[in-house]
């Protein structure tokens, strides 16, 4: 299996995002590598952080801007910028230039993954690593924090735990 940063087989994510997951493409099982290319106002996901999977930005053309927790700045062509695990590496893409940009995103592929979104107080679980085609059986799904119930709300024999 091979894929190509020349010639993407790109899907489109979002309004204005297309990705083409080039790690996905090439055969990798471990790493995750997508190439996304972003038309002017696009943003392809919300500013959150993972608690399971490390990323790595590299900006390929144009300049996308990238926020984290310090606020927002702008990208330039080669750089490379780093996403931990944990609050440390929240982080949104947003193209607020005037001309298309595009950037790798190179991440490890750990499963389960927890993924929280700062701004909307949302947490997802996944059983399989972010952006990995699911299965039967695999849970995907996204929840407000505000929404947490007790341990043993709604399980039998609650009423004698401690």
């Amino acid at each position: 299996m091979s894929a190509s940063i020349a010639e993407p087989a790109f899907e489109r994510l979002a309004p204005g995002v297309r990705r083409a997951r080039l790690g996905r493409q090439s055969g990798a099982r471990q790493l995750g590598l997508s190439l996304y290319e972003l038309e002017p106002g696009a943003r392809p996901w919300p500013y959150h952080y993972h608690c399971g999977n490390e990323e790595l930005l590299i900006v390929l053309t144009g300049t996308p801007s990238v926020r984290g927790p310090g606020g927002w700045r702008e990208l330039r062509p080669g750089d490379v910028v780093a996403f931990p695990r944990g609050p440390d590496g929240a982080h949104a893409i947003a193209n607020r230039s005037r001309g298309p940009a595009r950037y790798l995103v190179l991440s490890e592929m750990n499963a389960p993954e927890v993924g929280v979104y700062p701004d909307s107080g949302k947490v997802s679980a996944m059983s399989r690593a972010p952006g990995s085609p699911g299965g039967a059986g695999e849970i995907a799904a996204w929840f407000r924090l505000a929404d947490a119930v007790d341990y043993w709300e709604g399980e039998e024999g609650a009423e004698a735990s401690p």
